[in-house]
């Protein structure tokens, strides 16, 4: 295990990407996002396979160059006006054990210089799911008002997202809970310092805000009749 996973060089690194972002650039310093990004990630991944059963059994820490819990560097420009080919950005997801095949919840660690945070809950989730939690939020009420208002989560976590300017078909204007049920998004965030990430206790630090985010995560868990 080692002392730390990300350092300022690794920081330094994804700034020099940022205004280099090219593939000539890239090559060159190949072994220098080697060094600074992917085995550290990869060596935190690895660590967090031993944390995470005591947050939930059902997440999944992945340590693969690819097709695991790292995401990849290079960017998909085919439908966006952003053509440059790589990320900026550190990007490292958990998904439950049945993410592949459904959007599922997930908890994820975001590392860009200015701006990490911890993320956990569904981003986007497709048209059943989110029916799915909708349903859950007005079928189980005060079990949802519980979990949205977890002390320990709210302290930490903001809910952010996408929204419906109106409520969504198939549930009443009028619904005490209206302004939740237009959420097209359900995760919370919870930011972190450059300095929080290049700490020896980082994991630590994910650790305990994953485990903070439970009463939330587990709600949407049960609202798409996963194991939690």
């Amino acid at each position: 295990m080692p002392d730390r996973y990300f350092t300022k060089q690794t920081f330094a690194f994804l700034s020099t990407l940022a205004a280099n972002n090219n593939r000539e650039w890239f090559e060159e310093h190949k072994q220098e996002y080697e060094d600074c990004v992917r085995t550290p990630a990869l060596d935190f991944i690895a660590d967090m396979a031993n944390e995470l059963p005591a947050i939930s059994k059902h997440f999944r820490a992945l340590p693969k160059k690819v097709g695991g819990s790292l995401m990849r560097v290079q960017r998909d420009t085919r439908f966006s006006k952003d053509k440059t080919p790589y990320k900026t950005n550190i990007g490292i997801q958990f998904r439950h054990e049945v993410g592949k095949d459904i959007h599922a919840p997930g908890y994820y660690v975001h590392i860009e210089p200015g701006d990490c945070f911890v993320g956990i809950g569904l981003w986007h989730p497709d048209a059943d799911a989110l029916f799915r939690i909708r349903e859950g939020i007005v079928k189980n009420d005060e079990a949802w008002v519980l979990a949205r208002d977890d002390k320990d989560f709210r302290k930490h976590f903001e809910l952010v997202g996408d929204v419906l300017a109106n409520a969504p078909r198939g549930f009443a204007k009028d619904h005490p809970l209206v302004e939740d049920l237009k959420f097209k998004d359900f995760i919370g965030l919870a930011k972190m310092s450059d300095a929080q990430v290049t700490a020896k206790d980082f994991r630590e630090q994910v650790v305990a805000r994953f485990k903070q985010a439970a009463p939330y995560m587990g709600f949407l868990c049960k609202a798409l009749e996963l194991r939690f």
